[in-house]
């Protein structure tokens, strides 16, 4: 695509698509190192990025949903089940049609959300997010025994992992989950419900540690605050 017929809605969400897929380090690492060892596993992954396998997988999850890895079988020399081996693709070709999906989705996500009423809009987004970190469970193991800092710790991890770069940090007595990217975008500006999604991941990923009672309140960009930061109440 020329400098002259550049598209100003493509431009913005092959911006949103990179970032969604490499905003994260730990993520590039990840996909660095498949492009220059085909085959390597999750638990080579982690290894290499000093971090669980269970964060690796689901970067790994991230890269393959973008179409920039694809999981292969393993085949073992003992008996037992194929590992997954990763495998980096060509993007050069396809980064235009991945690009073109994605802005597709998100279209078709804004023209949704127009038709819906603010309210119901945020109560299904926060729907989502419960439901999706309730998913998780079956991937990864949140201990329920784990002081609170610690699970926040993983938490983040997990987020960052579906392009949130989440940290957990102290701000004063309480412990606060910062984001410093959001996987929509754009679209979360012209829809802050969105932002409901957010506090349902948190909210069901609290509930793998035992915390069912903990009230999460969000103050967002997409609502005029510097930072995204999820309070727990």
């Amino acid at each position: 695509m020329s400098q002259t017929d550049l598209d100003p809605g493509l431009f913005d969400a092959t911006v949103s698509s990179l970032t969604h897929s490499f905003g994260d380090r730990t993520r590039r690492a990840i996909y660095l190192y498949v492009r220059e060892h085909p085959g390597a596993t999750a638990t080579a992954l982690a290894e290499h990025c000093g971090v669980h396998p269970n964060v690796v997988r689901h970067h790994l999850e991230r890269l393959v949903e973008g179409g920039y890895v694809v999981a292969e079988a393993v085949h073992r020399a003992t008996v037992g089940r194929p590992a997954k081996g990763y495998r980096a693709l060509e993007t050069a070709g396809t980064m235009e049609a991945l690009v073109r999906r994605d802005a597709l989705l998100v279209s078709l996500l804004e023209r949704a959300l127009a038709r819906l009423d603010a309210e119901t809009a945020e109560s299904i987004a926060r729907e989502v997010g419960v439901e999706y970190a309730r998913g998780l469970s079956g991937d990864v193991t949140l201990e329920a025994t784990r002081p609170i800092k610690a699970a926040l710790a993983s938490i983040s991890g997990l987020l960052s992992a579906h392009g949130y770069a989440a940290r957990a940090e102290h701000d004063g007595e309480e412990i606060v989950v910062v984001a410093e990217t959001c996987p929509f975008g754009v679209a979360a500006q012209s829809h802050p419900m969105l932002c409901a999604v957010d506090r349902g991941l948190l909210a069901g990923m609290l509930e793998g540690v035992g915390r069912t009672r903990s009230a999460v309140t969000l103050t967002s960009r997409a609502e005029g605050a510097d930072a995204c930061r999820h309070r727990l109440g």
